[in-house]
C-alpha cells in the first residue's frame, strides 16, 4: 500500500528573515538542510520490504495435569510426572537454558448441585515448561516422548527466527528499492525526474514473530508420529522516504 504526498513550493521567504538571529543560529547548529527544500517538488512515499526465511527455533509448551482427592495427592502424582517429563527433555539433548517454568497451579474440583453449596471433590494439580527446540525436525519426536513419559498436555510449536537480524537487513534494502521504483513512476507522469532522496523513517519492522499456535494434543491424540513443518516465515519492514522531484 503506498502513501504519498507531492508539495510544489515556486518560491520560499527565507526563514532568517521570520526568526530571530539566535534562533537561527541554534536552528543551523542542530539542522543540516530544512526537511523541505525551498524549492522543487517533494513526494512521500511509504513502502514495505520484505524477504523469507525458514524458522529455526519452535517453541512449545508442554504439561502435566494430574487430579486427585487431596491436594497433596495430586501435588504429588503432579510432581512425578513432572520429573520423568524434564528426565526426557535432558535425555533428548535439549540444553537447560531452553527449558523454563510456564505455569504451576493447584486448584479445588467442586460439584454443583441445586440449592446447595458447591462441594469439593478433589483437586487438580498443573505444571507446565516451556521448551525452545533449536532442531524444528527434532521437535515433533520430543513431543511423542513427553507424551509417553506423562505429558497430558501441549500447545505450539511457536515457530520463530533465532537471528533474524540479517533478514531485516535485506527487507530494510528491499523497502528503499521499493519506495524508490514507486518515486520514479510518480516522476515520470509528473513529467519530473527524482533528484535525491531528502529523509528515510522507519516506521515498524517483523522479525517473523511466532505465529498462534498450531498444534495442540493431549496423551489421547498422540497415537501417531508427530509431525511439524516449518514452513517460512515472511520478515518485513515499514519504510517512510521523502524525495525531491525536479
Amino acid at each position: 500500500m503506498t502513501r504519498f504526498t507531492m508539495i510544489a513550493t515556486l518560491a520560499a521567504v527565507p526563514l532568517a528573515a521570520a526568526i530571530p538571529a539566535a534562533a537561527s543560529a541554534q536552528a543551523q547548529a542542530s539542522t543540516v538542510e530544512p526537511m523541505v527544500p525551498a524549492t522543487g517538488t517533494v513526494l512521500d512515499v511509504s513502502a514495505e520490504g520484505r524477504t523469507t526465511r525458514v524458522p529455526d527455533v519452535a517453541t512449545i509448551r508442554a504439561g502435566v495435569v494430574s487430579q486427585a482427592t487431596t491436594a497433596a495427592a495430586a501435588l504429588a502424582d503432579n510432581g512425578q510426572r513432572m520429573n520423568r517429563v524434564l528426565a526426557a527433555l535432558k535425555k533428548a539433548g535439549v540444553a537447560p537454558r531452553d527449558i523454563a517454568t510456564a505455569t504451576v497451579g493447584l486448584a479445588p474440583q467442586y460439584r454443583y448441585a441445586d440449592n446447595q453449596p458447591p462441594a469439593v471433590t478433589g483437586y487438580q494439580a498443573t505444571n507446565s515448561v516451556s521448551i525452545r527446540f533449536r532442531d524444528v525436525a527434532k521437535s515433533g519426536a520430543i513431543l511423542d516422548a513427553l507424551v509417553a513419559e506423562g505429558a497430558n498436555q501441549i500447545d505450539g510449536p511457536n515457530l520463530s527466527i533465532d537471528q533474524p537480524d540479517a533478514a531485516l537487513d535485506e527487507a530494510r534494502a528491499d523497502a528503499v528499492k521499493r519506495a524508490r521504483a514507486r518515486a520514479e513512476i510518480y516522476a515520470r507522469s509528473a513529467g519530473m525526474r527524482v533528484s535525491r532522496i531528502v529523509s528515510i523513517t522507519e516506521n515498524g519492522e517483523n522479525a517473523g514473530n511466532p505465529n498462534p499456535p498450531v498444534f495442540m494434543a493431549r496423551a489421547a491424540m498422540a497415537k501417531d508420529s508427530t509431525q511439524i513443518v516449518a514452513g517460512e516465515k515472511d520478515v518485513t519492514v515499514s519504510v517512510s522516504v521523502r524525495f525531491l522531484l525536479n
